[in-house]
């Protein structure tokens, strides 16, 4: 995929974006606003920009209490078995921010992680942790759930071309820091700037008797600097283990396993700051808690305050309340008051799971003739033209997308993505653009959009290998065009048109040159991708009996990539078809499909005024 670097100094990545083809359409000041935010959205907080091998940042936290019990309680990615009372976000706006709450029952605590953009391309997360009225007492915490003992990592990665170093380290290689850790860094696209993490004198540290204590004490902050494979940076669980289990092979050759300290020492990470691509930070808490993250240029970071950071979240959440009253207002029968911190939580959880995703992906591009499904029996031989394994890695790719879902779908999937946008759009509408165009630069020659983007080691990891690899005759229901003719209704509507089902986009967000200029530059893309439909996926009106009577003699499709039990590429994956399936199939819900494709077509051809297209 082509990028381009809109690069205007030295300061921040905020003023250094890396735009897709087409995003000449948007504004720098557009592009700044949402290069960052929270775009991991498999973990339960990790945040980078939209750039290719950049910082990223991702938390971890767990209970430690109980020697048996650590090891399968710390928390970082997203997972269904984790046992949580429910978690996501609150309120949540792609350019300003918002406030994410975690219900931890296993580790008797809720986490509430807000994340807020400041002036200047700078922002802030502040990590707040409150034991559980529930919380069962354990080894460390039988005075109450006020002595609850929590250990909340921060890991810290660079990609790519830069530096990353711990201020004064030489200051706190023994015992760790007792004021603000700060990591300075550089890069080609961030320019220069420092990551500080601060806590403020209220917070509570477990105290001991143990000799450990004393080379180590828990009121302090320990960092571990790394400098490890790029390709291994977001495995952020085993390079903290690795960093535990040395911490814990030394403590039982010093004192053996009979005489080991309390587990909240116990499981600490090495205390070795300095320079690295790698940087684990180490909290370790009593009770309730709260600490700050604080990304900025490093002229701007002494002007940042606690204070500041609090007034922040307060003006975010209120633009965030007042908005979404103002545009999504709540409709009969669902007006009364107790429905709006649900119907919040669910658009914020919806817009909230937009991420960032960069990386190869695997793909079969043998083209075997298998894979024209053209005679009978077609799926068994599919089987066996997949089954020799001609895959290959391609890439790097990247693609801005919302996700189906945090824990078991972390990525984006080509026909969830329209249903995503629809209820977005309203919203924000240029931040839909931006997310239409990412898909649509994904597309390779011949018009074809992979209908599941695993791009990377790390999305890969959630995929079992028998569905990675991604086939270039394989579609997916085109529902980026219901977005696109939604666009069109719309601004029709703005144009004084009628359309009760419709309301204009609102003028803050919404400039309609702009809007046309960008469907210009996306048109070429259009066009290829709805010829690859028709030729990918056209269907057999010649070769069967009874089909003189067609209404169309020209045209019929059918899905490619069936087996006996499923069409995935359908999305009604096990949707009732004939059995067994067969060459001459022809499928209702993809002609459906393409007479919604064609529509849009049509409307987007007249819109563009391409009077031979229409």
């Amino acid at each position: 995929m082509a990028w381009k670097t809109l690069s205007i100094g030295v300061l921040l990545a905020a003023s250094s974006v890396i735009a897709q083809e087409g995003s000449e359409v948007f504004t720098k000041s557009s592009n700044d606003s949402l290069l960052w935010g929270p775009y991991k959205p498999n973990l339960y907080f990790g945040v980078r920009p939209r750039i290719p091998k950049s910082l990223t940042t991702a938390l971890l936290w767990a209970r430690v209490e109980d020697f048996s019990k650590v090891q399968n309680s710390i928390r970082h990615t997203c997972e269904q078995n984790d046992g949580m009372a429910g978690y996501g976000w609150d309120s949540y706006d792609p350019r300003t921010g918002g406030i994410q709450t975690i219900h931890d029952t296993g580790n008797g605590i809720d986490l509430e992680t807000s994340f807020v953009k400041l002036d200047s391309g700078a922002w802030a997360a502040r990590v707040k942790g409150t034991p559980r009225e529930d919380a069962e007492p354990q080894g460390g915490s039988q005075g109450g759930i006020q002595t609850l003992k929590s250990a909340v990592w921060l890991n810290v990665g660079l990609e790519g071309l830069g530096s990353l170093e711990v201020r004064d380290a030489e200051s706190a290689e023994g015992a760790g820091f007792e004021g603000d850790v700060v990591i300075e860094g550089q890069s080609t696209d961030l320019g220069n700037f420092v990551l500080r993490v601060r806590e403020p004198g209220s917070n509570s540290h477990p105290m001991h008797s143990h000799a450990s204590y004393q080379a180590k004490p828990l009121d302090h902050t320990l960092v571990h600097s790394l400098q490890i494979q790029e390709e291994a940076l977001w495995q952020a669980k085993p390079i903290l283990f690795s960093s535990m289990k040395s911490t814990i092979d030394g403590y039982v050759e010093e004192y053996t396993t009979e005489k080991m300290p309390p587990p909240w020492q116990t499981y600490t990470i090495q205390n070795n700051p300095g320079q690295g691509n790698s940087h684990l930070v180490q909290k370790v808490f009593e009770g309730a808690f709260e600490f700050d993250v604080i990304f900025a240029s490093a002229s701007q970071e002494s002007s940042i305050t606690a204070e500041s950071i609090g007034e922040r979240i307060s003006e975010v959440q209120k633009s965030f309340d007042d908005k979404y009253l103002q545009v999504l207002k709540p409709q009969a029968p669902f007006t009364a008051s107790k429905y709006i911190p649900f119907a919040k939580s669910l658009f914020s959880n919806l817009i909230g799971g937009i991420g960032y995703f960069q990386g190869d992906q695997v793909i079969d591009r043998s083209y075997a003739s298998e894979y024209d499904e053209e005679s009978e029996g077609f799926w068994v031989e599919t089987a066996e033209a997949r089954g020799r394994n001609q895959q290959k890695v391609e890439g790097p790719y990247e693609l801005y997308t919302a996700i189906p879902s945090r824990p078991f779908f972390p990525r984006g999937f080509l026909w969830d993505e329209g249903f995503h946008l629809l209820p977005i759009l309203d919203w924000d509408p240029e931040l839909v653009m931006q997310i239409l165009s990412s898909w649509f630069n994904l597309m390779d020659e011949d018009g074809w959009i992979g209908r599941e983007q695993i791009l990377g080691n790390e999305a890969r990891s959630k995929v079992p290998g028998e569905f990675q690899v991604q086939y270039p005759h394989y579609a997916n229901p085109p529902t980026l065009f219901m977005v696109l003719e939604s666009i069109l209704d719309k601004a029709y509507v703005g144009n004084g048109a009628t359309n009760s089902a419709q309301k204009p986009l609102a003028p803050a967000s919404y400039d309609p040159k702009a809007t046309k200029q960008w469907l210009r530059t996306l048109y070429p893309l259009l066009k290829r991708h709805f010829a690859w439909y028709r030729r990918t996926q056209i269907g057999d009106l010649k070769s069967y009996d009874g089909r003189g009577d067609a209404h169309s003699q020209k045209e019929a499709y059918r899905w490619r990539g069936r087996s006996e039990r499923h069409v995935l590429t359908s999305g009604l994956d096990d949707y009732p078809r004939p059995q067994p399936p067969h060459p001459g199939e022809l499928h209702t819900d993809l002609i459906s499909w393409m007479g919604m494709l064609s529509r849009a077509m049509t409307r987007i051809a007249g819109y563009l005024d391409e009077t031979e297209d229409e």
